[in-house]
């Protein structure tokens, strides 16, 4: 491994100033346990850049939500929508507070979820497990449109609710789509509801329901304690909880200021606002049941012959928890049901035979298994990429699907330019989608009659990345007989929504699992490998595909990243700019993304940003909705909004959301650059990220790079010991006690 400065000699010692600024992030982006002033720099796992903690409708969940009606499990309580925040005007006090902490969320100075100590991801809000049929053309224009928003009336009185209480009259929008008709009689009624808008904190509900309520408000109020209880729910689901164990809730809700957390937690259960369930803990064979009266479960109830069995009551969101039984019972139904034959056992073990180690097995295993999971790094990719190549020559209709653009473009390319329209006799050739796409209908094969997807085999991509309520739709979207191979890295950064389905199913042991025997070749290989078991260790790197390149200060960082991108690695390495990929813990910060995204600009595309400080050329993502990162470039702007270059289409965002979901793109973080490849990567590593530092972070980060990684380094031995010592965080999850009564364990 090359520790010179970088591949040409170069003054060093001109550092670029970015200030004081205290690391931060986006709730929707990425970020980290917390670094100072208690703002996460970094991510584990970040959270997928969805700037602005409100979520809005985008085209894909806007579809989905026109399919609601055909829902066979789940019916849900209240669709979030939530607009963005519109200019506010002169405020002082409690309102420019709590405006201001709305705000910050939203734009990424601050974490929306540091309450359990754990990252802070933003859930994505999709719709419930569900097989709809798929719509019509004009069906699909229609939801495209998305619902409308709440009545002028409706806002009007929120506003006047609001300026009551002191606070911002701007929040009235978001307010009134979250609490719908009659918004603002049931705001005045019960203040605290306005805990539910992103980024609002119990402290400033707190001030709001005073001034609303006066000498009838108080601490021990019960209207408080439900809806303290059921934001930190949803704070836990930001770190990616699908359920909280009691206990630990009703230690948090004692620190949150509510005298009688117990009281506080039944009452949140008696409204239908969460739910309980008892998991019993040494019958994994025993089905987990659903606590019947409130949160009072005990530890221990009873067995056969009087035996007394552990229990753990756990407190979850409706939302999360019927996602992740309903993920368990698609799982279990494909897990149990014979797959579809199509190609005689000969067939399918001369297609075995053909490929190489372990994608022969593989394939055997595809062709008697309902369910397969596949492990490995960038080198596996090739062995689903010969399943789906055989399936198809042996009749089957099959399909590759990615979390997102890059994912899908990089498996595209190893495919070889496959077709999504299907000839005129057979199947379509194998190709890769997005997981959106596919659910929407929008990519890929579309819905049967019985509102199915129309294939035989899907190979879910990067699956690390499935949340529980995207693996739910996939999983009953799925027909009877149909084959799921969901393959990844089980290396890499979990998943941005709530859950930890690949994990969760690895360590289940449920159905066969192939692990890839393909090494990532040279040094590059050799690194990320060690790094996925604890060790960080010097490579030879004779073509200076590692180079080391300290600095002693964020600002040094930031010149140094800079000088690296636009004339060093070019230089040295004959990767141009724009082959190469910056990335860092987080978007606060010095060494943010923010800080570098500026700086980089400055350099590769001057421009006076004259689109809500964009240029044309610019290097951008765009987050059209929680979790989705696209990836592209400014084309134009005009009086519709800029028009973006993404994914090989254009995309234009509307004015008063550009602030909110496009953000410049020549920096990014490990969890928006989740699924891609570059041939040249820069790591940045400033002093002030090193809470932010983890194994699966690192991996994820320096696993990035095709040809060359660069590493700006300004954290000492804290690289080193996160790989060693600092391993994912852990989530609560419920979908292998799910399971377990369903499924018989594989040996």
């Amino acid at each position: 491994m090359s520790t010179e400065p970088e591949p040409a000699t170069e003054d060093t010692t001109d550092a670029v100033d970015t200030g004081p600024e205290t690391p931060g992030t986006t709730q929707a982006a990425e970020s980290a346990p917390g670094t100072r002033s208690g703002e996460p720099a970094g991510d584990g796992p970040d959270s997928g850049d969805a700037d602005g903690a409100a979520a809005r409708v985008s085209e894909v969940e806007a579809e989905l939500a026109a399919q609601r009606i055909e829902r066979e499990r789940i019916e849900r309580r209240k669709a979030e929508k939530q607009g963005p925040i519109a200019a506010g005007g002169k405020l002082s006090g409690t309102a420019a507070d709590l405006l201001a902490a709305v705000r910050a969320v939203e734009s990424g100075e601050k974490p929306a979820a540091a309450v359990f100590g754990d990252p802070e991801p933003v859930r994505r809000p999709a719709p419930e497990p569900a097989r709809p049929p798929r719509p019509a053309p004009a069906e699909r224009a229609t939801a495209a449109a998305g619902p409308a928003g709440p009545a002028p009336e409706t806002v009007e009185s929120v506003r006047r609710v609001l300026a009551e209480g002191g606070a911002p009259e701007a929040l009235a929008p978001q307010t009134a789509a979250l609490l719908g008709e009659g918004a603002g009689d049931a705001l005045r009624a019960d203040p605290w509801q306005l805990l539910q808008v992103a980024g609002v904190r119990p402290e400033q509900a707190d001030g709001f329901a005073r001034a609303l309520l006066g000498a009838e408000c108080g601490p021990d109020d019960e209207r408080r304690g439900r809806a303290v209880t059921v934001w930190l729910l949803e704070q836990a689901a930001l770190a990616g909880h699908t359920a909280l164990e009691l206990p630990r809730l009703t230690a948090t809700l004692a620190q949150r200021g509510v005298p009688d957390p117990d009281a506080a937690v039944q009452s949140t259960l008696a409204e239908g606002e969460a739910l309980a369930f008892q998991d019993a803990l040494d019958e994994p064979g025993a089905r987990p049941e659903r606590a019947a009266s409130g949160a009072e479960g005990t530890e221990a109830e009873g067995g056969e012959g009087g035996e007394e069995r552990p229990v753990r009551v756990l407190i979850g969101l409706e939302r999360y928890a019927l996602a992740e039984e309903s993920l368990a019972d698609g799982l279990a139904r494909l897990v149990n049901s014979a797959p579809k034959q199509d190609g005689s056992a000969a067939d399918w073990e001369q297609a075995a035979a053909s490929a190489q180690g372990s994608g022969g097995e593989l394939i055997r295993a595809v062709a008697g298994h309902g369910l397969v999971l596949h492990t490995g790094g960038e080198a596996s990719l090739a062995e689903p990429a010969a399943l789906l190549r055989a399936a198809h020559a042996l009749g089957l209709r099959a399909w590759a699907a990615a979390p997102g653009p890059l994912g899908r473009d990089r498996f595209a390319a190893l495919l070889g330019a496959p077709s999504a329209e299907p000839p005129s006799s057979g199947p379509a050739a194998p190709a890769a989608v997005t997981v959106a796409g596919l659910l929407t209908g929008d990519e890929g094969p579309g819905r049967d009659a019985d509102g199915a997807l129309d294939l035989d085999l899907l190979v879910v991509l990067d699956a690390p990345q499935l949340d529980v309520e995207a693996g739910a739709l996939l999983a009953e979207s799925l027909p009877d007989g149909a084959r799921l191979v969901l393959a990844g890295d089980p290396a890499v950064l979990w998943s941005v929504g709530p859950g930890r389905v690949f994990a969760d199913l690895l360590a289940a042991r449920v159905c066969p699992q192939v692990a890839s025997r393909r090494p990532d070749p040279g040094p590059l290989g050799e690194l990320v490998s060690g790094i996925g078991v604890g060790e960080l260790s010097q490579v030879e790197a004779p073509g200076k595909e590692v180079v080391i390149v300290p600095v002693r200060d964020a600002g040094e960082a930031v010149h140094r990243t800079v000088q690296l991108m636009a004339d060093s690695v070019p230089r040295a390495i004959g990767v141009p700019a724009e082959e190469t990929q910056v990335i860092t813990p987080g978007h606060g910060g010095a060494a943010g993304t923010r800080a570098l995204n500026a700086a980089l600009k400055e350099r590769l595309n001057p421009g006076p940003g004259r689109f809500g400080g964009f240029d044309p050329g610019d290097r951008v993502v765009h987050t059209p909705a929680p979790g989705r990162v696209l990836p592209g470039r400014v084309v134009t702007a005009d009086a519709e909004g800029l028009h973006l270059s993404c994914a090989g289409g254009t995309v234009v965002v509307p004015r008063d959301r550009v602030e909110g979901s496009v953000r410049h793109g020549w920096a990014l973080t490990a969890h928006q650059a989740l699924g891609g490849r570059w041939p040249a990567v820069v790591v940045v590593l400033p002093g002030d990220a090193v809470q932010a530092l983890s194994r699966p972070w690192i991996y994820t980060a320096f696993g990035r790079a095709a040809r060359h990684l660069s590493v700006v380094h300004g954290v000492e031995q804290a690289l080193p010991r996160a790989v060693a010592e600092i391993p994912a965080k852990p989530r609560t999850t419920r979908l292998p006690v799910l399971l377990a009564p369903q499924i018989p364990v594989t040996d």
